[in-house]
């Protein structure tokens, strides 16, 4: 141990030095003057450089405190922030859980809800991310949307079918992707615009593929009718590659398909049928895409009744589409759907008539 000699020097190791007598541990001295918390023997100077130490050691002290002050502070009010806009996405989340219940209710109150609470913008292109999403939404309800015939629903169609990118795909590889992202209604003049609207569509990613948009419409058409009649159950007589190649001959403009993106079409269909999300089942989609239904397409035409699953005959088969094909490209304009010889929903229903 050091040994303290009545000079307030403590020795060790033969070095003397001094003690500060009167100091408290954390520095501050219990005496206010220097020569009352120092050794006498002290020097002026040395007795102000230890004032100075004391009161820069005091003014550290304060500056640290306020810091912590302040982080404290700031910790405080970032945790607020962060309830607070928590509590804002929790009510935003609400808001939007609640417009796509009424969407599915009904599509024009749905997508109204969404706009005047400000979740949605008034404008066909967000209305069409919104559907083309379709986080929660019900596909029925997004095709009897896209299919009303206001201008503005026309334009959010447009802008819908401009979401889907169909460059290098095959008719069939892009009927499947546009008819996963909705439901086609049962309605002949909204399945009317929605084809029309994929035909352009698909004509443009893929320029020269057809002379027309008129003869991807009447395709498209044929390969949804093929779908059925070749994965209908109750079709006995199932069509031939070689029929559905003499069904569409002269729809582009008068000349005929390439026989080899024909057969391709037919063998993708054939080796795997469309496949459409299920909804409710209460719509003419879930009849045409699953054709596996009982009793379905129990309709009136010409005059008589007849069930589109049970009719096989080939010869009406092949000439009802051949009319079907120049009903649609020559007068769809001013005839739309309407099949010349039976009346009924052109390209869809003459077929089995």
């Amino acid at each position: 141990m050091e040994e303290e000699d009545e000079s307030g020097y403590g020795s060790m190791r033969g070095l003397k030095i001094p003690t500060l007598m009167g100091v408290r541990p954390d520095g501050l001295d219990s005496k206010t003057s220097c020569s009352e918390s120092v050794p006498s023997d002290l020097s002026p100077e040395e007795c102000q450089e230890l004032e100075n130490i004391r009161r820069r050691k005091q003014e550290l002290l304060a500056d640290i405190q306020r810091l912590k002050d302040e982080i404290a502070e700031v910790t405080n009010e970032i945790e607020n922030l962060g309830s607070t806009e928590e509590r804002k996405t929790m009510q935003r989340n609400k808001q939007v859980a609640m417009g796509r219940k009424k969407f599915n209710m009904d599509p024009k109150k749905g997508i109204q809800f969404l706009i005047e609470n400000d979740l949605l913008k008034n404008t066909c292109d967000d209305i069409a991310q919104f559907l083309y999403k379709g986080e929660g939404l019900n596909k029925t309800a997004i095709g009897d949307y896209l299919g009303e015939r206001d201008d503005f629903n026309i334009q959010v169609l447009h802008a819908f079918v401009e979401l889907h990118e169909f460059t290098d795909l095959n008719l069939v590889q892009a009927l499947r992707q546009f008819l996963w992202s909705f439901r086609l209604p049962g309605e002949a003049q909204k399945i009317d615009r929605m084809m029309e609207a994929f035909a352009q569509r698909y004509c443009q990613c893929n320029p020269g593929v057809f002379q027309s948009t008129d003869t991807c419409y009447v395709l498209s058409f044929a390969i949804i009718m093929l779908n059925t009649s070749l994965h209908n159950p109750n079709v006995k007589d199932k069509p031939t590659v070689e029929r559905f190649i003499a069904m569409n001959r002269g729809i582009n403009d008068g000349g005929d398909l390439p026989e080899e993106l024909l057969r391709n079409l037919y063998d993708s269909i054939k080796n795997e049928p469309f496949k459409i999300p299920e909804d409710d089942g209460n719509d003419l989609t879930h009849t045409f895409f699953n054709p596996d239904r009982e009793g379905w397409l129990l309709k009136l035409g010409g005059g008589r009744a007849f069930d589109a699953g049970r009719v096989s005959q080939t010869t009406e088969y092949e000439q009802s589409v051949r009319d079907c094909s120049h009903c649609v490209s020559v007068k769809r304009r001013s005839n739309a759907f309407r099949c010349k010889k039976s009346g009924l929903l052109c390209s869809l229903f003459c077929t089995f008539v």
